[in-house]
């Protein structure tokens, strides 16, 4: 029996809205896809350029050099280690203020700070300034040049540092100088910068008392 004409147009009805919700589907499947895409390269960018936030911020650390002082029970010897474990010292020049007329101290893998390098000269600057009485500890400014690897790369380091230190004296034996640590105070761009800083700071700090 064949369909009516009416029949006919209503087969033809549904098979267009067939048509229509299979396209709303196609074009929902290509949205939805583009959209799973976009959320992951969005996700993969955030995380790439997290990971490349944090390994730039672990270079700068490893390349920033903190050293740590430590001082023997006499307080004659700094023994200087870097802070970041990722650091190794290969060697050193420490420049004192020019006043002092003291030669730069070079160090290799024994990296430290010894009182016989600047005593003399010290206690000598302390008794024309009349500070070689003056209780309680002081500091006095050097320039500290090092040498160093991070991670296996080269790198160096100019900075300011102040050398802490104690006095004692006695009647017969004079003044003796015991070392107590070592603090950092800021970086510079070269060594010339470096000595004129630590020889402005020195002709302040030994100024002769009145």
């Amino acid at each position: 029996m064949s369909d009516t004409p009416k029949e006919r147009e209503e087969a033809a009805r549904v098979r267009r809205r067939l048509l229509n919700l299979g396209e709303v589907v196609a074009l929902l499947a290509v949205l939805i896809s583009g959209l799973t895409f976009w959320n992951s390269y969005r996700e993969r960018t955030n995380a790439e350029a997290q990971h490349a936030a944090e390994s730039a911020q672990s270079a700068k650390k490893a390349t920033v050099m903190i050293l740590k002082a430590t001082p023997d029970k006499e307080g004659r010897t700094l023994t200087l280690v870097p802070r970041a474990d990722e650091q190794a010292v290969q060697s050193q020049t420490i420049r004192f203020p020019s006043k002092l007329g003291l030669s730069p101290a070079e160090t290799s893998s024994d990296t430290r700070i010894e009182k016989s390098w600047f005593e003399s000269a010290l206690v000598s600057a302390r008794k024309a300034a009349n500070a070689e009485d003056s209780p309680g500890d002081a500091r006095m400014p050097v320039l500290i040049e090092t040498h160093y690897l991070a991670d296996g790369d080269p790198h160096v380091d100019m900075a300011i540092y102040e050398i802490g230190y104690a006095t004692s004296h006695s009647f017969l034996g004079g003044t003796d100088i015991h070392l107590r640590g070592l603090s950092r105070t800021s970086e510079v761009a070269n060594s010339d910068a470096g000595q004129k800083k630590i020889d402005a700071l020195w002709a302040t700090r030994m100024a002769p008392k009145k």
